[in-house]
């Protein structure tokens, strides 16, 4: 039986990477395109190899679990749930969890699942070619 937690370095860098390019986008990017649609897409990349960089679990279970969490947080946001927390006042709450509900960011976490999905596809081709 093979360990489910396990690192895998590639995963962790990239995570790494991720993280840095959505801190910069967070803190330098004002624009109307890259800071929100770019940074939605990205961070389920980001999660996807967060949880790959420490377990063995496979592609679609994570991506599923991954989408669903990004789905979550932003249906959070449309019933206010900071609010209802009493968090108005907290930046990291505002920052971790959203205070604006967008279709579009729904859209852009599934393109950037399935953007992850095909890529883990190609790799796996080629590995096995």
């Amino acid at each position: 039986m093979q360990n489910i937690i396990t690192f895998h370095k590639p995963y962790f860098l990239l995570a790494l990477l991720l993280l840095i390019t959505e801190i910069i986008i967070g803190v330098y990017m004002h624009d109307a395109f890259l800071r929100p649609y770019g940074g939605d897409f990205l961070v389920v990349i980001l999660l996807y190899c967060i949880v790959k960089s420490f377990t063995n679990f496979p592609l679609i279970p994570v991506a599923f679990g991954v989408l669903i969490f990004a789905y979550a947080v932003e249906i959070s946001q449309y019933f206010h749930l900071i609010r209802l927390l009493g968090l108005d006042n907290s930046r990291t709450a505002k920052l971790l969890l959203g205070t604006s509900f967008s279709c579009t960011d729904l859209f852009c976490y599934t393109l950037g699942i399935l953007t992850v999905v095909f890529i883990e596809n190609v790799k796996s081709s080629l590995k096995n070619f």
